[in-house]
């Protein structure tokens, strides 16, 4: 893990940008972290925009994390921001475009190939970075994960230990393989789904969470479209970390 700048923001927390051989990502922390009270962290999932372009949300998102005690950090998605190109990727999002644009159905192969090799190659990525971020004196456990792409949350639940709880933002095209494993999720787990979202299907986000396999899950619906998200549903998740990771 090699730091490639710092700087302390206007309410102390310290932003840090990395590289973790090619994949680059950012680390927050609150100012009352040290060595003798190391914070606990939160892993800070993201669409496949690219850091640049989500920047805004994330900062926000790690600032009000930071006010409750706990750092947090995201790495850049393979094919996304400054990454190479993933031809792949770009012909199964072009497909996924032509599908919709001519109002047919997605197919599960479309689907796949859009979201299985990005799990497949972004979750050991995710691993490494934890690895690195919790090897830091002033970084400890538990350790959440929040938002982003819900394949990549889903997968991380079942095969790392290391996550306690999780914050998933239901409505990505979701492989019935990952489905399937959603079965194996057994933390606890806060879902966010917009009703109205009209990119996303509904009855499947719902199919999705009664198959989660956690004792204690819950599902928080509000009204609007895919950015609607109301600021107390934030308020609401960053309180469901609190009882889990502190």
């Amino acid at each position: 893990m090699h730091f490639t700048s710092g700087h302390r923001l206007d309410d102390g927390v310290t932003e840090r940008e990395f590289t973790l051989g090619e994949v680059p990502g950012i680390l927050w922390t609150p100012a009352s972290a040290s060595a003798t009270a190391p914070a606990p962290l939160i892993l800070l999932g993201h669409p496949p925009l690219g850091l640049r372009k989500m920047y805004p949300r994330l900062v926000a998102r790690a600032r009000h994390s930071a006010a409750d005690g706990f750092a947090t950090a995201t790495i850049e998605l393979p094919g996304s921001g400054d990454r190479p190109r993933w031809p792949a990727a770009e012909q199964a999002r072009a497909d996924l475009r032509r599908a919709m644009e001519a109002g047919e159905p997605v197919s599960d192969e479309i689907v796949d190939a859009l979201v299985l090799p990005l799990v497949e190659r972004a979750v050991p990525e995710w691993q490494a970075a934890l690895d690195a971020v919790l090897s830091l004196p002033e970084i400890g456990g538990p350790v959440g994960y929040s938002g982003g792409v819900i394949s990549i949350g889903i997968r991380l639940a079942v095969v790392e230990p290391r996550i306690s709880a999780a914050v998933l933002f239901a409505g990505s095209f979701l492989p019935r393989t990952i489905f399937e494993e959603a079965r194996q999720v057994t933390i606890p787990l806060h879902v966010l789904l917009q009703w109205d979202d009209e990119g996303n299907d509904r009855q499947a986000a719902l199919d999705l969470f009664d198959a989660f396999g956690s004792e204690e899950k819950s599902l928080h619906a509000h009204l609007g479209g895919h950015t609607g998200v109301p600021q107390f549903a934030g308020d609401a998740a960053a309180q469901f970390f609190t009882r889990h990771l502190k």
